[in-house]
């Protein structure tokens, strides 16, 4: 079945690629309560620190900061909260072994909404060292100014 609407997205992790090798993606649902929902709608969640952990078989999304919904009162939300991710038995099992087994990292790289329900993207990722992000650095700097000279060249 095809989406009906392109994804809204309402955080993005913007220093994980930069941090990470990232081999493998996935997505999840997210529990949340519905002034967290609300809050999201408006664009107020940061995924800057946040992780994923596998703990007895289930996922959850660790220092995510969602802030609190302002006409939600009493019924408001702790803003760093863990929250559960939903992802089907065979993947969570996989993604646990590559975790625990061969160093990987489960780092969620946006969140976003989908046919109106709030989805996580994780990414399975592996450290980068500093010469790493100096080299993906160069690189990104040399295809700009190669896209530049291009379009210098269309121009002129």
């Amino acid at each position: 079945m095809a989406d009906k609407e392109p994804h809204k997205f309402v955080a993005r992790n913007k220093k994980a690629r930069h941090d990470y090798f990232i081999e493998e993606t996935f997505e999840a649902g997210v529990v949340l309560q519905g002034s967290e929902v609300k809050s999201l709608r408006e664009g107020r969640g940061s995924l800057g620190d946040a992780y994923a952990e596998v703990r007895n078989g289930e996922i959850f999304l660790v220092q995510s900061h969602i802030s609190e919904y302002p006409f939600a009162n009493q019924f408001n939300h702790p803003p760093l909260r863990e929250r559960k991710l939903l992802m089907h038995r065979r993947e969570i099992d996989k993604l646990r072994v590559k975790v625990e087994q061969r160093g990987y990292t489960l780092i969620p790289l946006s969140l976003y909404l989908k046919n109106g329900k709030v989805k996580a993207e994780l990414g399975l990722g592996r450290g980068k060292k500093q010469y790493d992000k100096r080299a993906s650095e160069r690189k990104r700097e040399h295809d700009r100014e190669a896209r530049a000279a291009v379009s210098r060249s269309r121009r002129g």
